[in-house]
């Protein structure tokens, strides 16, 4: 066992890579941790709150630990307790903006969601332009399109966003976002969360993510209607100073990377603690394409709202997919989860076509797999054509600036015969925790490598 790829208080200090000896069928249960996603969206949520917040069992991984340097260096107080991953956050009476800093700041996009809590407390304000992966265009228009209805603006200027907020502006009454993104629709929700009227939210995503930031609001004390629909009703108050404890629900998106690592390598894994309703749809995808798998009784997650099963993956003889592939806002197969089946559709007897509608340059990454045997093709930005099955074998690939696809090429490596290495894997910590470790639990013969090897 090594502890190689947990979090620490700084951004790495080197170069990381891993050596991957594939080829062995893993065994053994595993827990899904809880959500990435979820976890820095109650961080920026804890804004709004003047009172303490205490998150539970939040993923100790580096996109919680760059936000978390953003939150220090304004003046927010943090405390990690005990073993279990549970975070106290205690925001000061007064953030101290001017001090953000800028290098973690760049290096998320999930700063753009500042946007929503801090229009509240502060006519003007400046926030580093969001980083990333590096994904294509992304804008933030959707954002600032929604968040103008509550009186801000924003100017680009030398590398960063520059806000300037109203005053006495009306309540927006009705707002249609133009794009069902969840940071989108997360940030017009803390928008509304501390505007004191109601706001319906049309168009708005109801994904993982969504929902527990809501649950986490109302335990503030905003209500809000629609809940887990596309049209949610804010009941904002002025005012939040309440303690509170959440625990965000489990990761869909790490849950189909383990059963994607089952799949993959033909091996019987459990996987616990899955949320079950964010990858249905992922499972009868799969199911039509062959995979056989059980599942056990339904159980609740510690918010006490998200259904969890534990999932056992049997190997299973795949068939490529009868229909194309593609993502769809939830209730469909998650954008984050589309890479996955780049993957199983390479182990799948049959062509696939994989749709990545969504982003401009990710499909490109996918064609690393061909590095390890794979026959990924690809025919424009967005669309990438998969033979199956393939002879997979083992090679040096350096992981790609995209946090899915660098997770698809580790899980691959697995599968490949012979050694592997995965060069400058610090993209995968940024949204997994001890993934290595843990696959290394359940047989993977994965060994982290010297940072001064390359």
């Amino acid at each position: 066992m090594f502890d190689y790829d947990g979090v620490s208080a700084a951004e790495p200090a080197g170069p990381r890579h891993l050596r991957v000896r594939g080829g062995t069928a893993l065994t053994g249960s595993i827990d899904v941790k809880t959500s990435k996603n979820a976890g820095v969206a109650l961080l920026c949520a804890s804004l709004l709150n003047r009172g303490p917040t205490t998150l539970r069992r939040v993923a100790r991984i580096e996109e919680v630990n760059r936000i978390l340097r953003v939150l220090t260096s304004m003046g927010v107080e943090h405390e990690w307790i005990g073993t279990e991953g549970d975070l106290r956050i205690q925001p000061p009476e007064r953030l101290d903006l001017s001090r953000i800093d800028a290098e973690a700041a760049r290096r998320t996009r999930s700063i753009i969601m500042f946007f929503g809590p801090l229009l509240h407390d502060y006519q003007q304000f400046e926030l580093p332009f969001a980083g990333g992966c590096e994904l294509g265009d992304r804008t933030v228009e959707p954002h600032l399109n929604a968040l103008r209805r509550f009186g801000l603006s924003v100017e680009r200027s030398q590398g960063c966003y520059r806000a300037t907020v109203k005053e006495n502006v009306e309540a927006p009454g009705s707002i249609v976002l133009t794009e069902r993104g969840d940071t989108v629709t997360a940030n017009a929700i803390m928008a509304a969360a501390r505007f004191p009227d109601v706001t319906v939210i049309r168009n708005a995503s109801c994904n993982y993510q969504v929902q527990d930031l809501c649950w986490y609001l109302e335990r503030l004390g905003v209500r809000i209607d629609g809940v887990g629909t596309t049209t949610v009703a804010v009941h904002g108050v002025a005012d939040i100073d309440t303690p509170v404890d959440y625990a965000p629900a489990e990761d869909p998106i790490e849950a189909w990377s383990l059963v994607s690592a089952a799949i993959v390598t033909e091996s019987e894994i459990t996987v616990r603690r899955t949320p079950i309703e964010f990858v249905e749809i992922e499972l009868a995808l799969a199911e039509e394409m062959g995979l056989v798998y059980s599942r056990g009784d339904e159980y609740l997650a510690a918010n006490g709202r998200t259904r969890l099963v534990d999932l056992t993956v049997h190997p299973s003889p795949l068939h490529a997919a009868v229909d194309k592939i593609h993502p769809m806002p939830f209730p469909g197969l998650n954008i984050d989860n589309l890479p996955f089946f780049a993957l199983i559709a390479s182990c799948a007897e049959g062509s696939t076509m994989i749709h990545d509608w969504v982003y401009e340059n990710r499909a490109i990454y996918l064609t690393e797999l061909n590095r390890l045997g794979a026959q990924v093709k690809l025919l424009d930005p967005h669309r990438l054509h998969v033979q199956g099955p393939v002879r997979w074998s083992g090679a040096e690939v350096v992981c790609p600036p995209a946090l899915r696809p660098a997770v698809v090429l580790l899980l691959a490596m697995l599968r490949a015969q012979g050694t592997s290495e995965l060069r400058h894997v610090d993209v995968i910590h940024r949204g997994y925790e001890q993934l290595a470790a843990r696959l290394q639990q359940l047989g993977a013969q994965i060994e982290p490598l010297s940072t001064t090897s390359g």
